[in-house]
């Protein structure tokens, strides 16, 4: 609307058949630049700018909020992984 583009992108890697190596990355975005980023391998939010390293520091303050973003890894990530590769086992 003023210019001002905001966003967030979560994804889950991996590349063995049992999930093993899955991260969950979650990217807050502001005007294409990753200003915060929660990587379920270091556990915690790491913040790129000024503000992004302010805010990261809250959301670490927070276990709650830790958990929530941690737990997403299985109920996000694994969870729609073993969907997709069931359903491309049954087509082959």
């Amino acid at each position: 609307a003023n210019g001002y583009y905001w966003s967030r992108w979560a994804k889950c890697i991996y590349s063995s058949h049992d999930f093993s190596d899955m991260v969950f990355i979650d990217n807050f975005i502001f005007n294409k630049d990753v200003y915060i980023q929660f990587n379920s391998t270091v556990g915690k939010y790491v913040g790129y700018t000024e503000h992004g390293v302010y805010n990261a520091q809250n959301f670490n303050n927070n276990p709650g909020q830790l958990q929530a973003e941690s737990a997403q890894l299985d109920s996000f990530c694994k969870h729609n992984a073993e969907i997709r590769q069931s359903a491309i086992a049954d087509k082959t």
